[in-house]
């Protein structure tokens, strides 16, 4: 069964998907977890699909194709390029956060169109649940600047009337390519807004949740908001 709206998919459930799902079992987020062993899921109570992570198929029928954010936690790490590469081509839009269980297998994994990969096993449960403050869609604020792994940081901005950035598509700014930070979600007004497009319009009034390198986030404020 192909599931309809934005959520959260997790592909395995070893340590490090268990980690991911254990903050998101805390919160309001729908997700789905994928992994081809039967055992794991014993006894469990989120929605999850026994298949192989590199399936298309199996992917889809997770939701792959319309998933807010796909995390990849599998430990073999050919297996988490593929799972990546096929994941990124069903969703262009998706934040994908990879595991890396060798730092040798980073810039690959990165080349298969993870826009995060981490090498440690701690993080991106944590990340989710921290960015958007247990609240997809409902009345609640950012959380505080977050310090993540690698060097990485998540930090929120405040969009004034009149500047720069003020009615500017994201694919206007193209910060992937030009930075290499990215807009991975919005506070606007009373509502957490965790789907961003290319075609998604920056507004007055916005916190915009920034992700990326120390120097990527400076060269962003250094070109945009100072």
């Amino acid at each position: 069964m192909e599931l309809k709206g934005h959520h959260l998919v997790v592909l395995g459930y070893g340590d490090v998907g268990k980690s991911i799902v254990n903050v998101l079992s805390g919160g309001p987020f729908r997700f789905v977890v994928v992994d081809s062993y039967e055992k794991v899921f014993e006894n469990v109570e989120f929605e999850h699909l026994i298949g192989n992570c590199q399936d298309e198929e199996i992917l889809i029928a997770a939701g792959v194709k319309t998933a807010s954010f796909i995390f990849v936690a599998l430990n073999d790490d050919t297996n988490v390029i593929f799972a990546t590469l096929i994941s990124r081509s069903l969703n262009p839009d998706a934040t994908i956060l990879a595991r890396a269980n060798s730092v040798k297998s980073i810039d690959k994994i990165y080349k298969a169109g993870a826009d995060f990969v981490g090498s440690l096993s701690i993080v991106a449960g944590q990340m989710l649940a921290k960015m958007t403050a247990n609240c997809m869609g409902k009345s609640c604020s950012l959380d505080e600047d977050i310090m993540l792994y690698e060097g990485i940081e998540i930090e929120k901005h405040y969009v004034e009337k009149g500047t720069f950035l003020e009615n500017k598509l994201i694919e206007d700014l193209d910060l992937e390519s030009n930075i290499g930070c990215t807009i991975i979600a919005f506070e606007r007004g009373k509502l957490i807004i965790t789907t961003v497009t290319r075609r998604t319009v920056i507004k007055a009034g916005d916190t915009i949740a920034v992700v990326g390198s120390n120097k990527q986030i400076s060269e962003f404020k250094e070109r945009y908001l100072d």
